[in-house]
């Protein structure tokens, strides 16, 4: 990866910084990991987006604020990265990350869940199914909650 990684490869940035970051294959160097990561992430690669997340959600040592996190999401989300349209409709619903708004929540977890994400067809049921940032509906509720 190392030699890819220089040559500017994005995944290849992604894959040695993860390496990184586990410790899987190069020595354990979070901040290593997250200065590839941010490489391969003005790239645009969505995965990468939300492999920084990542460390900021585990508590990495590479945390630098609390709104970078909530900008990488957003890009990831935004290129139609259904784990990360998922993951910000979590911050979205409960809050604390971004202002909480329960149906931007639900917008995003309806386009994750229409890509075949079970976990955010689950999070969309229930949503229907409790009137959560959407009109309580009981037939949507049941077609994402199967």
């Amino acid at each position: 990866y190392t030699l890819a990684a220089d040559q500017g490869l994005a995944i290849a940035q992604y894959d040695l910084g993860r390496c990184h970051i586990t410790g899987n294959g190069a020595a354990h160097d979070e901040k290593k990991g997250a200065r590839l990561f941010r490489k391969a992430t003005k790239q645009g690669l969505a995965e990468v987006q939300h492999g920084l997340w990542n460390c900021f959600k585990l508590g990495s040592s590479v945390v630098q604020d609390e709104e970078e996190p909530v900008k990488l999401y957003t890009q990831a989300a935004k290129q139609g990265f259904a784990d990360a349209q998922y993951c910000l409709g979590h911050c979205f619903l409960i809050g604390g990350c971004c202002v909480m708004d329960e149906e931007e929540a639900v917008k995003l977890f309806r386009l994750a869940a229409d890509q075949g994400l079970a976990a955010a067809q689950s999070s969309f049921g229930e949503c229907c199914m409790f009137g959560l940032g959407v009109a309580h509906d009981l037939a949507d509720a049941a077609r994402y909650l199967r």
